[in-house]
């Protein structure tokens, strides 16, 4: 497929997306990951958030970035989708191992430098890869994420009693979206059916109020979520990797990668402030706020979170 035409297919999203699936060894682990494009050309890693499979990368926004010419890398962190589990009680874990996880995917992929883009928690990984490991990243996009080191159990647990943020302490993720999230729990028995739609509350929330919901798109994502899942509860494990600490926001000093914060207008989970925290506490870091995007990828926005992606490697 010549170029233009593959910029042809990406707009109107015609050709199939095929990529090439493998397991990678991260230690005793195996991680699910999936390329796409020839591996020649720069690598964009794309580094999920907590709880969501890699393949929640919309395919769309997949193939746009490979009709530019790029080789992207996707995969499932160590408790999600088809990745290796962990007895997160015996053997717990942090965000530091989820980075060391993240390097063992570029090295079986043979690739020394990327660009890394990462999604909410996925952000976090790759603004700490970009502080401990600056030779091996290219580019560095945080999208709907929060700074490292943020403290976000903290803000949570005290919204959830009722009580105010510490002073300098970002804002919490909004009451609404906290109440959403304690009740789109599916049961451990929860057949696919229940278990799609008791999570569509929180999508909705998540989306946000602005932009169209379109509740078919989200049903067949969590359809997929549902299929690919070795144990639907272990993502629940990568929150309290998130809470281990050990991080500095002041660490993100240190980072020399140019930088993209991409945020959302309407984000529940990090509302605005930690976009702008982000792009403040790394310099040279160019923040883009998305008008109407919530804490999620809608297939609506994928050529423009593509678009932003692509300007900004290029640069």
């Amino acid at each position: 497929m010549q170029a233009d035409d593959a910029e042809t297919a990406a707009e109107t999203g015609t050709d199939s997306l095929t990529g090439t699936e493998r397991m990678v060894q991260a230690g005793d682990l195996t991680l699910w990951a999936e390329e796409f494009g020839s591996p020649d050309r720069p690598t964009v890693l794309l580094v999920m958030g907590a709880g969501a499979q890699g393949v929640q990368w919309n395919d769309g926004f997949v193939r746009h970035l490979t009709a530019a010419g790029h080789h992207v890398v996707r995969y499932d962190h160590r408790d999600i989708g088809r990745s290796s589990t962990v007895d997160f009680a015996a053997r717990p874990y942090t965000v530091a191992d989820m980075a060391s996880d993240a390097l063992a995917v570029l090295d079986a992929f043979g690739a020394d430098r990327a660009h890394l883009v990462g999604a909410s928690l996925g952000g976090v990984i790759a603004q700490r890869l970009a502080v401990t490991h600056p030779h091996r990243v290219r580019t560095l996009t945080s999208l709907s994420a929060t700074p490292l080191g943020s403290d976000t159990a903290g803000a949570v647990g005290r919204a959830l009693a009722g009580r105010p943020p510490l002073p300098g302490q970002l804002p919490p993720p909004t009451a609404e979206l906290l109440a959403a999230l304690a009740s789109s729990v599916p049961g451990p028995r929860a057949g696919r059916e229940e278990y799609v739609t008791t999570r569509m509350p929180m999508w909705r929330v998540l989306h946000g109020r602005v932009l169209p919901f379109d509740e078919a798109e989200y049903r067949a994502m969590e359809e997929r979520v549902y299929e690919r899942a070795r144990d639907r509860r272990s993502g629940f494990n990568h929150t309290l990797a998130g809470a281990a600490g050990g991080d500095r926001t002041a660490d993100l000093a240190a980072v020399t990668a140019p930088t993209l914060v991409l945020h959302g207008t309407e984000d529940p989970m990090f509302p605005p402030a930690h976009g702008r925290a982000t792009a403040a506490a790394i310099p040279g870091a160019r923040l883009v706020t998305v008008e109407g995007l919530g804490h999620t990828l809608p297939a609506a926005l994928d050529r423009r979170l593509a678009d932003e992606v692509l300007r900004h490697v290029r640069r």
